[in-house]
């Protein structure tokens, strides 16, 4: 098992992104129903939130309810919301003791009310917390706020309020993210290998993690197994590998004068 030691602390990715996957798999294979899984995946969002901030990430993104989701069973959907609404009245406070920002990207204004409340009163919390920037993807989907901003933008470009064309920059500040850095590492658990509409503008050179561990069962070891492995890659954003080896080699220089 991977230890905290072995990671490279200056080649920390600064952003991960995880597709928290596999709670109803877990619950059913012990013979319990969905929702069980969900309430043991708990323990395993504060392991991992919690490693995170002992190693220094700076953001941590977790997909934790997408637009999709809303197709499941009623019964699931209304487990799963309170079980959201007492899993942050919980652990606010253990933000607040580990200097844990909290923040929310997707549609929140669309959950019931009770859930916009309780998000709401630990973003205010924790809103001077200087740590790790913990972010919920909430009624989420990479489809849905690509939609979102070219909406905004032809609103904003129709009544004046902007007048440059749209470029890649533009879009970025009409996106959730704005001033949230694109994901390094994506992990997803479960087996699954896909994205699954999540951060799909944001994830065009991001490093992809699939492991089997399904998520109630994903421990702090296998955040830095993850971190390790990423830590094995050469990252070239379309560039040649001499081209890597040249800019490392420039870069490490030394400098005179």
């Amino acid at each position: 098992m991977a230890t905290k030691e072995e990671i490279i602390q200056e080649r920390l990715p600064r952003h991960i992104a995880v597709i928290m996957d596999g709670n109803g798999r877990w619950a059913k294979k012990r013979g319990n129903q969905r929702i069980f899984g969900h309430r043991s995946g708990v323990k395993s969002v504060r392991e991992t939130v919690e490693a995170a901030a002992e190693l220094g990430v700076s953001y941590l993104t977790l997909y934790a309810f997408s637009r999709e989701n809303w197709s499941r069973p009623s019964h699931e959907i209304d487990a799963l919301m309170n079980l959201l609404v007492s899993t942050v009245n919980r652990e606010t406070k253990t933000l607040m003791d580990n200097n844990i920002q909290l923040l929310t990207i997707g549609d929140v204004k669309g959950l019931p009310g009770k859930v916009q409340d309780k998000i709401a009163e630990a973003i205010d919390k924790t809103s001077s917390n200087t740590g790790l920037k913990l972010v919920l993807a909430l009624n989420y989907s990479g489809r849905w706020e690509l939609k979102e901003a070219m909406r905004q933008f032809g609103e904003d470009y129709k009544a004046g309020r902007i007048s440059q064309d749209m470029d890649e920059q533009t879009l970025k500040y009409y996106l959730t993210t704005p001033h949230i850095p694109d994901p390094d590492l994506l992990i997803r658990t479960s087996g699954e290998a896909r994205l699954s509409n999540f951060l799909l503008w944001q994830m065009a050179y991001t490093e992809l993690y699939f492991t089997e561990v399904l998520w109630p069962d994903f421990r702090k070891e296998n955040l830095y197994e993850a971190i390790i492995n990423y830590q094995s890659r050469e990252r070239r954003f379309g560039k040649t590998s001499d081209q890597v080896v040249r800019n490392k080699t420039k870069n490490n220089a030394p400098q005179y004068g």
